[in-house]
């Protein structure tokens, strides 16, 4: 599910229309920031498939690493970021969505390229089941389960673009 900026006028999160600032066309970059991981996945230029990048780690009370994002970008050329909006289970934002939007503010003034925000509910548990299903283990593997819940949401920003 594709979630839009607020609609407040007086909201800075509103920099951006979401979804349809991004080109149809080239890489998009999605994030999902936690406390200590941070799972980034890419699509295919075509925006048809989204796969596992790379996990960024965190420090305890450390900032955002803008520095390796820019880094991934740089090497990667996306035309959009996708970050992963964690909403409530009742539908509701609460503290750490408005961090994450936050930071969406954050990456539009620095980085110049579109951001748009996915409802990220269920991601990790997706990710988590598929790896049970293909017969994997999941202990041991938090980093990679982050990289691919970014790729779980990713893919279905990319699937409602193509509807």
């Amino acid at each position: 599910m594709i979630v839009q900026p607020p609609a407040s006028a007086e909201d800075k999160t509103n920099l951006t229309d979401g979804a349809s600032s991004i080109p149809r066309e080239g890489r998009i970059l999605a994030i999902d920031p936690g406390e200590k991981r941070i799972g980034i996945a890419l699509s295919d230029p075509t925006q048809t498939i989204a796969q596992p990048l790379c996990t960024l780690t965190k420090r305890a009370g450390q900032r955002f690493p803008f520095r390796k994002v820019f880094e991934l970008i740089e090497k990667h050329s996306p035309v959009g970021i996708v970050l992963g909006l964690p909403i409530a289970m009742n539908g509701s934002e609460d503290d750490r969505a408005l961090a994450v939007r936050e930071l969406g503010i954050k990456m539009n003034e620095l980085i110049q390229l579109p951001v748009a925000y996915c409802d990220e509910r269920f991601s990790t548990a997706r990710a988590l089941s598929a790896v049970r299903d293909l017969g994997g283990r999941t202990r041991g593997q938090k980093a990679k389960v982050d990289s691919l819940a970014a790729t779980v949401f990713l893919q279905a920003f990319l699937d409602t673009r193509l509807s």
